[in-house]
């Protein structure tokens, strides 16, 4: 796997990259300690032998750039994201993203649907978030700083990301623990409870609607027992894009591609396929 630091606007961003083919760009979510490669760990090895894979570091996370702009958190990480494609000279790729990732990918085709080949979201942020109180699991999210903990990024990844905590290895408690306590991260959390309710507002999708039009071709795959997004987006979704369409999983939670693995990698494979 290649990797590298490229600058983008006033980002430094991590990538990693393998494989050849179409490009599919991997975006992590936003839990603390999150990075690219550790939270696709078991896809990228199997995709790549179809797609050039590129899995950034978002900025905040891992070894990229720990500013976000938090007036518009959805934006800048999209921004941030179609600099990356400027970067590598990809005029368009398929985008992959679980929860905040998600929303950066749906983001970046609402701005500039030309730039994306196709979508594929798990359990994306910001659908429906101003209609009904924050999950408990967003709420755990939100609260891990400004005293972070072993115990705390524990009970949050086994009991809120997935439905089977006994899956989640302790090494990777401990890497996403260790990464966590960065000193910038923990003066400036990159996932936050939004600073106005202009912010808040610009963060609910259904809000939105150039949704209703985008018809940039669209996967949603959403966990039944997602305990930090509800599943309920992903029907918000298939209704509302008239181009998308919907799996839930079942006994799955919030990390579809770590929990149901297989069968993530087979379906990713076979959407980006179709449009050969």
């Amino acid at each position: 796997m290649n990797e590298r630091t490229i600058q983008v606007g006033g980002h430094r961003i991590f990538v990693a990259e393998t494989g050849a083919g179409p490009a599919v760009v991997l975006l992590h979510g936003g839990g603390p300690g999150a990075s690219g490669v550790p939270t696709y760990s078991a896809n990228i090895e199997a995709l790549a032998k179809q797609f050039h894979v590129i899995v950034p570091d978002l900025p905040g996370y891992g070894r990229s750039s720990k500013t976000i702009d938090q007036s518009d958190p959805f934006g800048s990480l999209a921004d941030a994201v179609r600099g990356v494609l400027d970067e590598l000279g990809l005029d368009s790729a398929t985008l992959v993203g679980n929860s905040y990732g998600g929303s950066a990918a749906l983001r970046l085709a609402l701005d500039t649907p030309t730039r994306v080949d196709r979508l594929i979201l798990m359990g994306p942020g910001g659908i429906g978030t101003t209609r009904s109180l924050p999950t408990r699991g967003l709420r755990r999210l939100l609260g891990y700083y400004p005293e972070p903990s072993r115990e705390k990024i524990a009970t949050f990844i086994r009991e809120y990301l997935v439905f089977d905590g006994s899956s989640v290895p302790d090494t990777m408690i401990d890497e996403r623990y260790r990464a966590s306590l960065d000193p910038e991260v923990i003066a400036n959390p990159p996932l936050r409870r939004p600073s106005s309710l202009k912010t808040l507002l610009s963060m609910d999708f259904l809000r939105d609607r150039r949704l209703r039009t985008l018809d940039v071709p669209t996967l949603v795959l959403w966990g039944t027992k997602d305990r930090v997004n509800r599943p309920s987006g992903g029907t918000a979704l298939a209704t509302i894009m008239p181009n998308c369409d919907l799996m839930l999983f079942g006994n799955t939670g919030h990390w579809v591609q770590w929990e149901c693995a297989d069968r993530f990698n087979h379906l990713v494979a076979d959407f980006i396929g179709s449009a050969a």
